[in-house]
Order: C-alpha cells, then sequence, then structure tokens
C-alpha cells in the first residue's frame, strides 16, 4: 500500500468547507500539527536561513499576502548591488535572512556584507575583507549565496565564509568583527579578532601538504595553498547548528581541471561562540576509515575535490548537519581514481558535536557526468503508510528524487541498482551500476526510459520518421552514458544520454511542510558526448604536453599547475546530437514545473511555465502545425508562503536577448492545480531565488533579480501591501 495522501486530503477538504465530515479527523490533524510545522527559522516572519528555514524549504507560513490581495502589491524598495562595485549579474545566488528586524546578504565577487532597513532598503552596515592574492585566486568569487546567523549570549552574529578561505564573525547590529573571536590573522587590513583562516585546519593532517613542509615549503596566508598542492575556496555560505559552525568547501568547478591533484573538501566545525576549531570530516577517506576501499589504486592521498557547492540543512533536534557533494578532480576522466569514490556524489549526515558520520548514501558513483548534487537537501517532515517519518528529500540534475528517513539513513521507498553503459575509453573506470528511485517517479520519465520512442520529436509523422532515422545511427542509452574515445570503432555514431532536470542550482526545488508537498522545476535535454583523446603524455614538464585548448585540454580562468594529467581529456570532437533544421529530435520540455505530494509520492500535476519560442513556432517546418508549449527560456523560480505557490521565470542567464519583450511578472500560483491566481510586474527577471518576511506588522516579499541588460542591474527588489 503506498502512502496515505494526506496533505492533498486536507487541502481538497479545507476547500469544499468539509473537514468536519473527515473520518478520524481528530486524529489526522493531530498528526499534521505534530509533523508539518517544519523545522526552525521562520517563526514569527523571521527567515533566518537561506532557505527560510533549518530544512531548506524556501516556505514561510505567513498569509498576510494572499490570493484575495496579491495582485494589490506595490514596490515597496529597490536595492542595487551595483552600487558597491562591479558584479556578475547571473552569478548573484545570495538570498538575503532577516533576523530581529534586519535583513543580511552579501554581493558582488568581493562577497561583501550588507546589512539593511527591511522597511526602506536602506544599507545599515557593510563589511569587506581586505583584500589578499588568495581572494585574487579564488575560482569561485562570484557566487557566494550568503551568510548564516546565530545568536550567541543573547547577541547576534553574522558569519561568512569568504573566496579566499577565510570565516568571519561579525556583530549582527554593528558589522564589527567580534572581538575574543577565532585567531589574529597576519595580513595588512585584517583585525586582529573576529577571523579564522580555514586554510591551516585544513591541510594540517594532509600527507602532500605535510610532504610540502618536509621538503622545505612554507605556509603562506597571504597567498594560500601553492599551485602545485591544489586551490580551495567557499561557494555556501556556513552553517551554523547548536553553537557549531560547520564550514563548506569549493574548489576550481571539476570539468575544467586537466590535472588529477588537488586538496580534499574536508568539512570542519568551529565553536560559534570562540572560533576555536572542534573537528573535522575527512570527504576522502583515509585507512581504517568507511569507504577507503573505493578509492583504488591509492588514488585517496593524492585526489581531491568532494566539495560541498551546495548550502547545508540541518535538524537541530537530532543534532545532525546534511551536506551533498561534489565529485573528485577530473570530472570527464575516472581512470586515475577508479571506484567508487566516497563520498563523492553523496548525501552526508554528520553529529554536529563531533563530526562523526551517522549514516551517508551515494546517490551516484564514480562521477564523471558533471551530476554534483546542486540543491541542498530538503528537510519535511511526512506521514507514510500512517507513520510520521522526518524525512530528507534530495533532488538531482539527472531528475531523480530520493527520499530519506534523516534520522537513520533508511530510504522511504525502495531504491534499486540499474546496471549502466560501460566505459571504452581505456584506462578509464565506470561503476557497473548506479542507484535508481522506485518512487517517487522522476521529474521526466526520460531520467528512466532515456530516448525511448514516445520521446522522439513527433510534430509531424514526416519529422518523427526523420528523427527516428537519425538516431538508429546512434546508441541510445539514459543518464549514465560514458564518453567514447576518438575513432571507437563501433558501428553506430555515438552514445546518447538523457537527463530529466538539468543544472537546477539557480532554481531550486521548495517545500511546503504544512501540506508535504514539494514544486520543482526541470528542464529536459539528450546529448552525444564529446569523444575523447589522449593526452600526450602526463608529465607538465614532458615538452609533448598539450597546451590550454589543445589535446582536449580546457582552458579555465584560475588553471592550477599541478604535474599530472588526466591520461584522456575531453576535446576530440565528434559530440553534440545533430539537429532536423535546427529542431531538435527530442520533444522539448525547456521550462516544466512539477508538484509533487511526498507523503505518497504521488505527482499532482506538472504544467509548462512558459510558451513555445517563436523561433520553433514558426519553424518553416511546422507550418500549420499547432505546436505543445515547452515551458520557455529562463528557468522557473518558486517560494511558497501560506497557500501560494509563488514563482517567476529567471532570464536573466543570458536569455533575456533571446525574449526581449517577454513579461517580467512574479506570479502567485495555486498550490494544488498551478492555476495563475495573480501577477504583478518586475522590474528586472527574477534569479536563483526570493524570501518573504513580516516587519512591523507587514508582510514582504523579497526577489533577487538582475540581467545582461545594463539598466537593470542584479539586486533585490521588495513587495508589500498598500
Amino acid at each position: 500500500m503506498r502512502a496515505i495522501n494526506i496533505g492533498v486530503l486536507r487541502s481538497r477538504l479545507v476547500r469544499k468547507f468539509c473537514l468536519v465530515l473527515m473520518v478520524g479527523s481528530t486524529f489526522f490533524n493531530s498528526i499534521l500539527h505534530l509533523y508539518a510545522q517544519g523545522l526552525s527559522g521562520t517563526e514569527n516572519g523571521e527567515w533566518r536561513y537561506l532557505g527560510g528555514d533549518a530544512g531548506n524549504t524556501r516556505y514561510s507560513p505567513l498569509d498576510q499576502i494572499n490570493a484575495s490581495n496579491f495582485s494589490q502589491l506595490e514596490q515597496a524598495w529597490r536595492w542595487r548591488s551595483d552600487n558597491f562595485g562591479p558584479n556578475l549579474d547571473y552569478f548573484s545566488r545570495s538570498t538575503p535572512v532577516y533576523v530581529d528586524g534586519m535583513l543580511y546578504t552579501v554581493a558582488t565577487p568581493r562577497r561583501q556584507v550588507i546589512a539593511m532597513d527591511p522597511g526602506t532598503g536602506e544599507n545599515l552596515w557593510t563589511f569587506r575583507e581586505p583584500d589578499s592574492i588568495r581572494h585574487q585566486r579564488s575560482p569561485r568569487q562570484a557566487y557566494g549565496k550568503g551568510v548564516a546567523y546565530a545568536e550567541i549570549d543573547g547577541r547576534g552574529v553574522v558569519y561568512i565564509t569568504t573566496p579566499g578561505f577565510f570565516l568571519w564573525a561579525l556583530d549582527a547590529k554593528t558589522g564589527i568583527p567580534l572581538e575574543n573571536w577565532g585567531k589574529a590573522v597576519p595580513l595588512n587590513g585584517f583585525a586582529d579578532t573576529g577571523a579564522v583562516d580555514l586554510i591551516p585546519e585544513l591541510v594540517k593532517d594532509w600527507g602532500p601538504w605535510q610532504d610540502y613542509l618536509v621538503a622545505g615549503g612554507r605556509y603562506d596566508p597571504d597567498y594560500g595553498i601553492p599551485r602545485e598542492l591544489g586551490m580551495v575556496t567557499a561557494s555556501a555560505p556556513p552553517i551554523v547548528v547548536n553553537g557549531v559552525v560547520v564550514v563548506l568547501v569549493g574548489h576550481q568547478p571539476s570539468y575544467g581541471q586537466t590535472r588529477i591533484e588537488n586538496v580534499p573538501g574536508d568539512i570542519m566545525g568551529f565553536d560559534a561562540a570562540t572560533g576555536e576549531f572542534l573537528w573535522k570530516f575527512h570527504s576522502i577517506p583515509r585507512p581504517g576509515e568507511v569507504g577507503h576501499e573505493t578509492w583504488e589504486n591509492d588514488a585517496w592521498r593524492w585526489s581531491g575535490d568532494i566539495s560541498t557547492w551546495a548550502p547545508a540543512s540541518a535538524d537541530p533536534e537530532l543534532g545532525l548537519v546534511y551536506m551533498v557533494t561534489n565529485a573528485s578532480t577530473v570530472q570527464t576522466y575516472a581512470g586515475h581514481r577508479p571506484g567508487y569514490n566516497l563520498f563523492g556524489g553523496s548525501v552526508l549526515a554528520l553529529d554536529v558535536k563531533t563530526g562523526e558520520r551517522r549514516w551517508h548514501y551515494q546517490i551516484h558513483r564514480s562521477d564523471q557526468w558533471n551530476y554534483d548534487l546542486p540543491t541542498p537537501p530538503m528537510l519535511m517532515d511526512l506521514v507514510v503508510d500512517d507513520q510520521p517519518i522526518p524525512a530528507l528529500i534530495q533532488n538531482t540534475k539527472q531528475g531523480l528524487i530520493f527520499a530519506f528517513n534523516r534520522e537513520t539513513g533508511e530510504p522511504i521507498w525502495p531504491i534499486e541498482d540499474r546496471p549502466v553503459f560501460q566505459t571504452e575509453v581505456p584506462g578509464n573506470y565506470t561503476a557497473p551500476s548506479q542507484p535508481f528511485p522506485t518512487w517517487p517517479e522522476p521529474v521526466d520519465l526520460i531520467a528512466n526510459e532515456g530516448l525511448t520512442e514516445r520521446f522522439i520529436m513527433d510534430y509531424t509523422p514526416e519529422l518523427k520518421e526523420q528523427a527516428t532515422m537519425i538516431l538508429n545511427g546512434y546508441r541510445v542509452g539514459g543518464l549514465y552514458v560514458p564518453p567514447l574515445p576518438v575513432g571507437h570503432g563501433n558501428d553506430f555514431i555515438n552514445n546518447v544520454g538523457c537527463i530529466g532536470a538539468g543544472n537546477v542550482i539557480p532554481h531550486q526545488p521548495v517545500g511546503d511542510p504544512s501540506t508535504g508537498m514539494m514544486f520543482a522545476s526541470h528542464a529536459r535535454n539528450c546529448f552525444a558526448p564529446g569523444l575523447m583523446r589522449p593526452t600526450n603524455g602526463i608529465d607538465r614538464d614532458n615538452p609533448n604536453y598539450p597546451e590550454p585548448g589543445a589535446g582536449g585540454a580546457t582552458p579555465n580562468s584560475t588553471p592550477t599547475t599541478g604535474k599530472t594529467v588526466a591520461a584522456w581529456l575531453p576535446g576530440g570532437g565528434g559530440g553534440g546530437l545533430p539537429t532536423i533544421d535546427g529542431l531538435r529530435l527530442f520533444k522539448p520540455m525547456d521550462n516544466q514545473l512539477t508538484a509533487y505530494q511526498m507523503n505518497s509520492g504521488d505527482k499532482e500535476w506538472s504544467l509548462p511555465v512558459g510558451p513555445t519560442p517563436d523561433a520553433i513556432k514558426n519553424h518553416p517546418l511546422l507550418k500549420g502545425v499547432e505546436v505543445p508549449d515547452s515551458g520557455g527560456v529562463g528557468w522557473s523560480i518558486q517560494m511558497v508562503t501560506g497557500d501560494l505557490l509563488l514563482q517567476t521565470r529567471a532570464l536573466s542567464e543570458g536569455m533575456v536577448q533571446f525574449v526581449p519583450d517577454a513579461p517580467l511578472t512574479l506570479n502567485a500560483r495555486d498550490k494544488y492545480t498551478g492555476e495563475v491566481l495573480g501577477s504583478v510586474p518586475l522590474p528586472a527577471p527574477g534569479q536563483y531565488g526570493m524570501m518573504t518576511y513580516l516587519h512591523e506588522g507587514a508582510q514582504y516579499i523579497v526577489v533577487q533579480i538582475g540581467s545582461s541588460r545594463t539598466d537593470d542591474p542584479a539586486g533585490l527588489v521588495a513587495y508589500r501591501l498598500p
């Protein structure tokens, strides 16, 4: 028997004014009241975490703004980030937090911290870390997602991890670094207190660092880790749980690397009151630790990354912090790091007091597809088969949805291993199977099936026949399709793979703890991977080593200069899936919004959030054909407040040029049907996220905005009722 669909049952009865007729309503409502309140963070109209509550649902119970008055909203204020220096609009991903009558966010590649008046958008104080070579070398400067907040002995404190990999603790009312906190950093301009240099604790027990010191090397706090060893930074803010600041780690993107060595992204905990180092969890297991055997050929000694790009979630009552991880170095080739490579591509649950692993689940093994987990774990309390379950829900780029008991790590519904395509690149490694949830079904069934007949483009019978003939020249697979070597010798052109969600980093799923519903935006894509060719040697001192861009080596804005590189690199040509005069061979779905009732795992509704672009509608081959909506361009961004699902389209990531006249609106949708109930205009396209809070009796909705148009800089816009 599947789970009782309590959330939808209750919502429908409420809408029909028949709650009194529900059999056992007292029992149902008592369970729902107990288990549907969500985790802490949005009480009293606040928004204390990047994702609202500690469970990253992006939900608020505030309902002053509702379906009856949404269209009356007026712009309260607008805040521009370019006042603080140049910004990369579409990389701005900092959702503000609202605590104790103040708003906090970060802006620009300097990751400057700003405190604002929530009623006017006026700047109250700012903090900017002094310049350093480490900041200039950071590969993730513009990706700061925000700040963390905690109260220490009744005092509000704002915590920030900077691109140079320093942790700061600032007085929430003044922005001044905390006194008697952390350790003095011996760099010009740094305060004597209020900061922690994170690199020494990260590397002190790491073998390559110890070898470096024995060979006469020394630590330069201005420069950081020598390039021949690696590079480290931070993308997501820390999270504070039960008096512990948990610091997340970022690296140079794995898909842009040509070297195989780097520093591991070990996760660290610090005392929130003093800045004292407490613990470290090895993201690449050492001898004797769980998962060490998954790093064959001693790759654990020098392989790095396993970053925590996405923000973390936490359950303070359980004392657990939850994180998701990236792959190890050189994501397109794993021959230098054979094995499943724990804890890459995993959900991790750590004891926040000790850093000990309570449980983990590896979502995918030996990543070579850039399938890093892009969204923080979503924590909601569900009722499944009459049983209350503290749940963790993990969405993926592939379009799969994994659901676990967040206390024990047990899957809520079965997960099965399925065989996948194996690599044909000499020396490479692919895992023989990958995990697939049996329930809920993927956001797009193409994630389960691959490019089967029902997904082949069929605007007309002639076009479907032509698309089928083209695909007959390929070997069609599913999610885990590895690249082929140049000159592979098969009787097909290339492999074809498909994913159901895409890069959901800038359009994360949201939840509704009051009903158990989840809303996920996604896009379908099918592709033929680029072929791979061997490098001309594995030693950078070898004169035959290819220059960047040759032999498949990929230039990067912040290259590392280690000596060894992967034996095979992408760039041999042969990639890409053909089109028919610009029409894709598969049925396009570029922007779909799907609602799930997670108490049962059922899909409630699914719809495109925009029209099909005119370039397809008016295509000469489709004259007279009624083309179904495919979602338009730009991602769907959403949030839940009260009974409304707020949603807008993010056109800022290079898309405005394709739809210059697209309506820029913030929409209020019915949670239970997806129907648009009201809209208000936005001054610029939305991006990444939004949030809401109650300030001096008025509810505000704040949307992150920005575009590639110079007259619409990145920033924030706030709305309230007249």
